[in-house]
């Protein structure tokens, strides 16, 4: 079968540059459709393709005028598409920055530590869902989460349970911030987040899933989120949240991303990390 593919390409002067070149343009698009899909630029998308047959077929019937109106549109498209796109492109070119070439090797630490670090966190979260205190724990990856440490308060202390749980207490200062995790340390707390713009959002859940959702919109964080209402555990991942969680299904899917990044690691920003089948409810 596979002679026959290549007589026929043969036959019609197609070469396996082009074939190559069909592949590579191919597997960009499907990246760009995955990118978009469930975001406002979707519907953007929709409407630029109307546009453009809307413009071919005019020009094809002869409709002059029209034809020339949906060029001055379609032109004027080029240049607005960068700034009606502005978070998609960002989030496309962070994409790309976390490839082999620009890998920052952030989870380089052992397996011990990261299960300390697990331990601590299983500690501490139990409590705070007793005592219904809300909380926000940011886990950074290979997304860089500079600029959001630098508007908190710096820690740079071991992640405890007993740190993680004074942080978050109603009277402190650093409660309705978030605390974020580089590797095992407390790099920052009482950080400010980006609120997601997602309008499915339902509008029970506050600022913090909010702040929560948004994080990882722009980065590959994860982020842990516990409501200060009801006490329900929730973990936001490429922009989506997860909620409902229990203690050990949290603690499982913490560990799946973890050996996930060990044995994926040689191919990231290509494959992204998939979220785990986890038992809760999706938004």
């Amino acid at each position: 079968m596979w002679e026959q593919i290549m007589a026929g390409a043969t036959h019609l002067n197609v070469s396996w540059r082009d074939i190559m070149d069909i592949a590579i343009v191919t597997y960009i698009l499907y990246r760009l459709i995955l990118l978009i899909r469930g975001t406002r630029a979707e519907q953007l998308v929709k409407g630029l393709i109307i546009l453009l047959i809307a413009w071919v077929t005019s020009g094809l019937l002869g409709f002059r005028t029209i034809n020339w109106l949906l060029q001055g549109l379609m032109t004027v498209g080029l240049i607005a598409v960068p700034i009606i796109f502005q978070p998609e492109l960002r989030k496309a070119l962070e994409h790309l920055g976390r490839g082999k070439l620009f890998q920052r090797n952030l989870y380089e630490f052992e397996d011990d530590e990261f299960r300390a670090l697990l331990e601590e966190l299983m500690k501490a979260i139990p409590v705070l869902v007793k005592k219904k205190i809300g909380a926000l724990v940011v886990l950074e990856r290979e997304t860089g989460l500079k600029d959001i440490i630098e508007t908190g308060i710096k820690i740079e202390g071991v992640v405890t349970a007993e740190l993680l749980i004074n942080i978050f207490m109603p009277r402190s200062p650093l409660h309705d911030g978030a605390v974020i995790i580089r590797g095992n340390v407390i790099a920052a707390a009482g950080c400010f987040l980006p609120l997601t713009e997602n309008p499915n959002l339902s509008k029970e859940l506050g600022t913090r899933h909010r702040a929560g959702m948004g994080i990882t919109e722009v980065s590959d964080a994860l982020a842990i989120i516990i409501s200060e209402e009801t006490g329900v555990i929730t973990l936001a991942h490429n922009g989506k949240l997860t909620r409902y969680l229990d203690e050990k299904t949290l603690r499982s899917t913490l560990l799946n991303f973890y050996s996930t990044t060990k044995k994926k690691k040689f191919i990231p920003g290509i494959f992204p990390w998939r979220f785990g089948e986890q038992d809760g409810d999706e938004v």
